[in-house]
C-alpha cells in the first residue's frame, strides 16, 4: 500500500447523525477516508463488498443483528479489513465476546479523535488496542475467565516461562507503570500519576512491551492479571 493513500474507513452505526459526525471528523484528518456507511449489518455487507474498506468501524448495538454477531459476515465480505468496535457499552462480557468474535480492538465512542487514530494506525499494524477505561476490565474478565482473553486480544505469550518470570524482569518503575496500565490508566494518567513526562511513560511502555514480548498494551495487561495468579 502506498503509505501516501490515505486509509479506507467504513463507518456502521444506526445513529444517523452519529455516523455523520464520524464521517467529518474524519474526513478533517487527511490519514483516512470514509468510503461507506451503513445503518446495521445487513447493510453494511453490502456495502462492505463494494467499497473494500481495510478499517469497519462497527457499532454494537445495532437493529436486528448486532456488532458482535455480525462480526463473521463482516469478515467474509471484507477479508482483508481490520475491524474495531465502536460503541457506549462498558459491560466486559461485550468486550469479551467482541475479541473472541475476532474484533482488532474495542473503543469507547467518549475515546477522543487521537485515540480513534491511534487505533486504526494500530489495527492496520496488526495491534490490537482496546480503550483506556476498559483495559482494567478486560483484565477483570481474564482473572474471572469470561474472557478466553488471553487469545481473544491476541496475547502472545511471554518469551519463557511463566507471567510471573516475565514479570520479573522489569525494573521496579515499568512494575509500577504495568499495574497503572493493568487498572486502565492512560499514559496521561500514569503520567499524572507518577508526576513525570507523558514522553517518559511512553518510552516506559515501550521496554515493558519488548521484555514481555508483547505488542500492545491490551496484552501487557492480560499479563500482569495471569502474573498476580
Amino acid at each position: 500500500m502506498n503509505p501516501a493513500a490515505p486509509v479506507r474507513v467504513m463507518v456502521v452505526d444506526d445513529h444517523t447523525l452519529f455516523r455523520r459526525g464520524l464521517r467529518a471528523l474524519l474526513a478533517a484528518d487527511e490519514r483516512f477516508t470514509v468510503v461507506g456507511e451503513a445503518g446495521d449489518a445487513t447493510e453494511a455487507q453490502k456495502v462492505a463488498l463494494q467499497c473494500a474498506p481495510q478499517v469497519i468501524l462497527l457499532d454494537n448495538h445495532l437493529p436486528g443483528v448486532n456488532g458482535v454477531d455480525a462480526l463473521p459476515a463482516l469478515k467474509a465480505a471484507a477479508p482483508g479489513a481490520c475491524i474495531l468496535m465502536l460503541t457506549v457499552s462498558e459491560d466486559e462480557r461485550d468486550l469479551a465476546a467482541a475479541l473472541r468474535g475476532g474484533a482488532d480492538g474495542y473503543l469507547l465512542k467518549t475515546s477522543d479523535s487521537a485515540e480513534l487514530a491511534e487505533a486504526i494506525e494500530r489495527a492496520l499494524a496488526g495491534q490490537s488496542t482496546v480503550s483506556a477505561a476498559m483495559t482494567g476490565k478486560l483484565a477483570a474478565a481474564f482473572r474471572s475467565g469470561a474472557a478466553g482473553a488471553a487469545g481473544a486480544a491476541g496475547a502472545a505469550e511471554p518469551a519463557a516461562g511463566t507471567p510471573g518470570d516475565a514479570l520479573a524482569e522489569l525494573s521496579p518503575r515499568e512494575r509500577q507503570i504495568l499495574e497503572l496500565i493493568a487498572r486502565g490508566a492512560s499514559n496521561k494518567e500514569i503520567a499524572r500519576e507518577l508526576s513525570i513526562a507523558e514522553t517518559t511513560v511512553k518510552v516506559h511502555v515501550q521496554h515493558i512491551l519488548r521484555k514481555l514480548n508483547l505488542s500492545s498494551r491490551v496484552q501487557a495487561a492480560v499479563v500482569m492479571a495471569s502474573g498476580r495468579g
